[in-house]
C-alpha cells in the first residue's frame, strides 16, 4: 500500500488552501504515511508564488517532541531513515534545488533523537528517481506543469496509485480530476490534507496499480467479500 501522492495545483486554486493542505499532509507524521503527499504539480504560473508561501508557510513549524503542544513534526522512525534522508539531499543538491530544508537536526533539543527538517525540493527532472520512488520522509517534491491535462500525466505516470488530491475552484477541474486520477482515495480542496486522513466509516480506503492487491476498500461494500470464498454446491436427485 505505498505511494507516491500527487497534489494537483491548478491555475484556479485558492493557493492559500493548497499550501495548509499539501503542507499538513506531506510533512505531518514526518511524512511517514503512505498516504502522504510527496508531489506537488502546480501550475507554472502559480508555481513560484505557491513555492513562497509554503516556505513561508513552514519557517514556524517546530520539530520536536512529539508529546509537546507547540511540535508540529517529530522524528523519523530510526538511524537508516536518517541516513536515507541524508542521501536524499546529496542527490538533490546536485541533480535539482533544495528549496527548504534538508539538514539533520543534532543539536539540542534534537540531540538524543532522529530528527529531520521537513524539506521542499524543486529543479528535479519528471522521471527522475526522487519523483518517482517512494521516500517514506518529509520531503516533497514539486513540478511545474502545463495545465491539468499535463498535471494528470505526471500523476499518473508512477507505478503508485493510493491516494490523490487536487486545488481547483473549479468544478470542471475537479470533476476531470476525479473521472481521470488513477488512484483509490482521492480528495478536492481539503485543508486538514490533499492526501491523507480517509475517516474510518465514511472513506473506504484503497490502493490501485501497485498500491494494492484488489482496487476494492478496506472499510468499503466489498470488503468483507475478500476475506471469504465461493462454493458451488449441486444436489441431484
Amino acid at each position: 500500500m505505498g505511494g507516491k501522492n500527487p497534489a494537483i495545483v491548478t491555475d484556479k486554486a485558492d493557493l492559500s488552501l493548497a499550501v495548509e493542505g499539501i503542507g499538513r499532509s506531506a510533512f505531518g507524521y514526518s511524512g511517514q504515511k503512505c498516504s502522504a503527499t510527496s508531489r506537488a504539480i502546480v501550475h507554472k504560473s502559480v508555481v513560484d508564488e505557491f513555492n513562497k508561501r509554503l516556505v513561508a508557510w513552514l519557517r514556524d513549524k517546530k520539530v520536536g517532541d512529539p508529546s509537546k503542544k507547540d511540535t508540529f513534526t517529530g522524528p523519523v522512525i530510526n538511524a537508516a531513515a536518517v541516513d536515507k534522508f541524508k542521501k536524499t539531499i546529496e542527490t538533490a543538491s546536485k541533480d535539482g534545488t533544495v528549496l527548504a530544508g534538508g539538514h539533520v537536526l543534532t543539536s539540542e533539543p534534537h540531540a538524543n533523537g532522529h530528527f529531520v527538517e521537513p524539506t521542499v525540493l524543486t529543479h528535479l527532472a519528471r522521471n527522475h528517481d526522487l519523483v518517482r520512488k517512494e521516500l517514506f520522509l518529509p520531503v516533497l517534491v514539486v513540478i511545474p506543469c502545463a495545465g491539468l491535462v499535463d498535471a494528470l500525466e505526471v500523476a499518473n505516470s508512477v507505478e503508485y496509485g493510493l491516494t490523490a488530491g487536487i486545488y481547483s475552484e473549479d468544478a470542471e477541474e475537479i470533476q476531470k480530476f476525479f473521472s481521470e486520477i488513477k488512484a483509490g482515495v482521492t480528495y478536492a480542496n481539503r485543508k486538514a490534507g490533499a492526501t491523507t486522513g480517509a475517516l474510518v466509516g465514511r472513506q473506504p480506503f484503497t490502493g490501485w496499480k501497485a498500491s494494492g492487491a484488489t482496487g476494492k476498500g478496506a472499510g468499503g461494500p466489498y470488503y468483507l467479500l475478500q476475506f471469504l470464498q465461493e462454493q458451488s454446491r449441486t444436489v441431484c436427485k
